[in-house]
């Protein structure tokens, strides 16, 4: 199943303090961010999205799925990967983008969320 940047970009408008932001100076790129963080980066009808990751995780991803995910332009060095929407799997995508929403969201803000879903 192929994934769609604007699948991802309703996950994150479905996490508090999500949101869409278009950045002119960089094409037809938008960003999803979290307040004024980004999380990931993508167009609609691309097929490619850039989502941010511990160096670690890149590694990990970068070693065990080659043919899903690269270093991102520009930002790889931080540990940012490029995912390639039509082989990713939805469900460790959205697991992806969740947690670069956690690593990027105010601690009270996940604690919150937590509570929540643990409620």
């Amino acid at each position: 199943m192929t994934i769609t940047y604007e699948q991802v970009r309703e996950w994150v408008l479905d996490l508090p303090g999500g949101r869409e932001v278009v950045v002119a100076e960089w094409g037809h790129s938008q960003t999803l961010r979290v307040g004024d963080k980004v999380l990931a980066m993508g167009a609609e009808g691309s097929g490619q999205l850039s989502v941010k990751a511990s160096r670690e995780m890149q590694a990990e991803l970068l070693d065990g799925f080659p043919e899903v995910y690269e270093k991102a332009p520009y930002v790889g060095r931080f540990g940012w990967v490029r995912v390639d929407l039509e082989k990713a799997d939805p469900d460790d995508l959205r697991d992806l983008v969740e947690d670069a929403w956690r690593r990027t969201a105010p601690k009270r803000v996940v604690r919150e969320f937590d509570a929540r879903e643990d409620g």
